[in-house]
């Protein structure tokens, strides 16, 4: 064994050993490689254009929040004014029942202010006619007659 042809003998297997990796081995791997690149960069805009839903969710999402505050504030706004127009209705319908029963108390006092005029005439002339059934009845006397109307005069 020669150390020359042992060296000649190792390269031609060493080049047939490369030739034969570079012809049915390294195509293999070269597109393993690629397809796994291409999953990375894949994956890699996936992740960008997630990252750019989320941000464009979040703005989203604070828009409707901010919607949401400002409906909510107008109905808060609605329901003070409504509030505030049912305590003005009421108060409308308290000073109107409250005409209505000063009005009405009005009337009843008038009915009864009428009633006891009523009833002091009808006195009054009971009390003239009994008056003037005794100045009758009695003589004609000028102090008689002044005592009598004078006695008259109290009971009226």
């Amino acid at each position: 064994m020669n150390i020359n042809l042992t060296i000649f003998g190792q390269s031609i297997v060493f080049g047939l050993f490369v030739w034969f990796c570079l012809k049915f081995i390294w195509p293999f791997l070269i597109s393993a490689m690629r397809e796994r690149q291409q999953s990375i960069a894949d994956g890699l805009e996936a992740a960008e254009r997630a990252e750019k839903d989320l941000e464009l969710a979040q703005r989203g999402a604070a828009d409707h929040i901010r919607d949401a505050r400002e409906e909510a504030g107008e109905i808060l706004d609605q329901a003070r004014r409504r509030g505030a127009q049912m305590i003005e209705e009421a108060k409308v319908q308290a000073r109107e029942e409250g005409e209505r029963v000063k009005e009405t108390a009005a009337a009843e006092i008038e009915h009864s202010v009428n009633r006891a005029r009523e009833e002091l005439r009808e006195e009054v002339a009971t009390l003239a006619v009994a008056g003037a059934e005794r100045i009758l009845s009695e003589t004609i006397d000028r102090d008689r007659h002044r005592a009598l109307l004078e006695q008259l005069a109290t009971e009226l």
